[in-house]
């Protein structure tokens, strides 16, 4: 459990209040904090992607709307990534936002079947150093995300740090609107602190009459357009306008593995720190299902697709946001925004906004991981460090990957040097090999040379109670040293295999005598928690 880890990694752990009414109020007011903030990164990422804002807006609505309804983690937040628009820019510049519906659509389904085929539980096999590496690198990515926000248009166009009054502005209101968040729970949580931050500096910036930007300035300086408004309509169904062939599958298939396994990952890894956080359980599998159904969604209905974003989950569940109710009431907000209510969001203080994503990664980074990293293992350690820094340099899909494989290296380097045996005689005068320890391509060349064919009696037997046959390179080591005995006219049998050993040891023949009594039984993964 992680809880045993030195200094309790995750420590948002909240009362979960059973009134419903309290609950309900909890999750209306929590949504329409969440909303809020939806709407620049929603537009932000829009622009990372090379579409119009509008289509980064009706994602964040769809995406989040059907997850929050039907995913398996209530209270997650999903919406339009930066995750996603990394990877779609590429394609759109390439082949236009036709080509993005299709391979969004794609994704969806891939991201259904992975659901269907239960591969959600396999998350439980990420290693707790890369969970943390995945924490940390993502709080850095979240906050270096918002100092974009520091910069305006100049005289040509380009963009610059600000400077002078403005950025005194801007600081100033950073720094009240954390200030509020931190101290306002301590006088009372009857309301978000998040959403009270917002308005309160909202009116103080209209009142004082603050020159100092907005949230449609923001979107004026990014697109350049100085008439661009939140304003939009209802996502409307369309079939993505593109050849029915082969020839459009081999474009769209590579950016659909892409986005379906980054979206998967992010989400699942979210799902996981929630959980964690919230001390619930999600379901990993339901959670595929809706989101693949979401981004089918996006790409018949214009929308970029999306999938969970743990910033917004977190100001969720810091708001008190524990329902389904939470995630639908942000995404209805945020429709409603754009059909009928732009001219009160947009005037909305960037700054604002820029605050409450600041506390998110104060509460999302894991200060406590610069003291585990002296009580743990160096390789732990040194995943931790890596981790981070690839998903600050790259992205989430490929920080965890290198995470897993640098683990599973350390892990089998390890254990290859574990592996030993106990040899006895029978009164028969059979030898027996008690072996202990897992038998797979790290452990391979040890096993070979812990017996002595030469000497040994013509019955040899292999007990495999404590050992566990795992891989391919691990038959042939066994075939080996069959062919060992074999050729010196000596027998080996292997004892007590389990049922999936001796599936994989079918190649060995007639060299394999097994006793099936109290064989072992072994689960890598299964289905019941996930």
């Amino acid at each position: 459990m992680w809880s045993d880890w030195p200094g309790k990694p995750f420590k948002h752990v909240f009362d979960i209040h059973t009134n419903p009414q309290f609950r309900l109020k909890s999750d209306l007011l929590s949504g329409l904090t969440v909303a809020l903030a939806l709407v620049p990164e929603a537009v932000a990422f829009a622009f990372v992607a090379g579409v119009d804002p509008i289509v980064g807006l009706h994602a964040a609505f769809i995406v989040g709307l059907i997850t929050a309804v039907f995913g398996g983690r209530p209270g997650m937040i999903s919406g339009a990534t930066g995750a996603l628009a990394v990877v779609l820019v590429s394609l759109v510049t390439q082949h236009g936002i036709e080509y993005m519906y299709a391979a969004v659509a794609l994704m969806g389904v891939i991201q259904v079947g992975a659901g269907v085929l239960r591969l959600g539980k396999f998350i439980r096999m990420v290693p707790h150093p890369v969970m943390l590496g995945f924490v940390n690198g993502l709080a850095i990515v979240i906050f270096l995300a918002q100092l974009g926000q520091f910069k305006t248009a100049d005289g040509n166009g380009d963009m610059v740090w600000m400077s002078g009054t403005p950025l005194f502005t801007m600081l100033g209101l950073v720094v009240a609107t954390m200030a509020i968040i931190h101290f306002l729970p301590r006088l009372t949580k009857a309301v978000p602190a998040s959403l009270v931050a917002i308005v309160g500096i909202t009116v103080t910036v209209l009142l004082l009459g603050l020159d100092t930007p907005s949230i449609v300035d923001y979107l004026r300086t990014m697109s350049g357009n100085p008439e661009a408004s939140l304003a939009g309509g209802m996502p409307s169904f369309s079939i993505p306008m593109v050849p029915l062939n082969l020839e459009t599958l081999f474009i769209i298939f590579p950016y659909a593995i892409i986005l379906a396994a980054v979206g998967l990952i992010e989400s699942l890894l979210t799902l996981t720190l929630v959980d964690e956080i919230t001390e619930t359980r999600g379901r990993g599998n339901k959670e595929c299902v809706a989101q693949g159904a979401a981004n089918i969604t996006c790409g018949f209905f214009g929308g970029m697709g999306g999938c969970a974003m743990i910033g917004q989950s977190m100001i969720n569940i810091d708001s008190g946001g524990r329902g389904r109710t939470s995630g639908i009431t942000a995404a209805v907000v945020l429709l409603a925004f754009v059909l009928v209510a732009s001219p009160l969001i947009e005037v909305v203080p960037v700054a604002a906004l820029v605050g409450v994503m600041f506390m998110v990664v104060f509460g999302t980074f894991e200060w406590s991981s610069f003291r585990v990293m002296t009580k743990v293992p160096r390789s732990d350690a040194l995943v931790i460090v890596l981790v981070s820094a690839v998903t600050v340099m790259t992205d989430l899909a490929f920080a965890v990957l290198v995470g897993v494989v640098v683990s599973a290296l350390v892990f089998a380097w390890k254990h290859a040097k574990v592996i030993h045996v106990f040899p006895h005689f029978e009164e028969d005068g059979t030898k027996v090999y008690s072996l202990r320890g897992p038998l797979f391509f790290g452990s391979t060349k040890n096993f070979l040379e812990l017996f002595d064919a030469k000497n040994d009696p013509d019955e040899v037997v292999v007990e495999f109670l404590h050992a566990r046959v795992s891989d391919h390179s691990a038959i042939e080591a066994i075939d080996n040293l069959g062919e060992r005995y074999l050729n010196l006219g000596k027998k080996l049998h292997l004892r007590h295999l389990s049922p999936e050993c001796r599936l994989l040891l079918r190649k060995a023949g007639n060299l394999v005598d097994v006793n099936v009594i109290e064989d072992p039984t072994y689960h890598v993964a299964t289905d019941v928690l996930a």
